[in-house]
């Protein structure tokens, strides 16, 4: 009798370790499909995030291109109300510059 609950035993071991293999195969695609969804959803924020980030240099460049087109209109105003003292200012930093090229012997 003791042989008929050993293959008994053994029956329903096999039996449990068949539904643990199916069981584990089934976390293990579950585990598969979330960290798919979880990869997409961080696609998607980085996606959105560089999409931001574009846009925020685009304004940024735009801004800058605006002041210095500004200041270039402002300087050209000056030099129109007062052009010998900007003649005289552009005189002194070639002079400047000419001193400072020259080589020392």
């Amino acid at each position: 009798m003791s042989n008929k609950t050993g293959d008994v035993a053994v029956s329903e071991l096999s039996v449990d370790l068949a539904a643990l293999r199916t069981d584990l195969a089934r976390l293990s695609d579950t585990i598969a499909v979330l960290m798919r969804g979880q990869a997409d959803a961080a696609g998607v924020a980085v996606k959105g995030a560089v999409g931001d980030a574009r846009d925020q240099l685009s304004r940024a460049a735009i801004h800058a291109q605006d002041r210095a087109f500004g200041v270039a209109a402002d300087l050209e105003r000056r030099v129109e109300r007062n052009p010998l003292t900007a003649v005289l200012i552009a005189a002194g930093i070639g002079m400047a510059l000419g001193m400072m090229s020259k080589s020392r012997g």
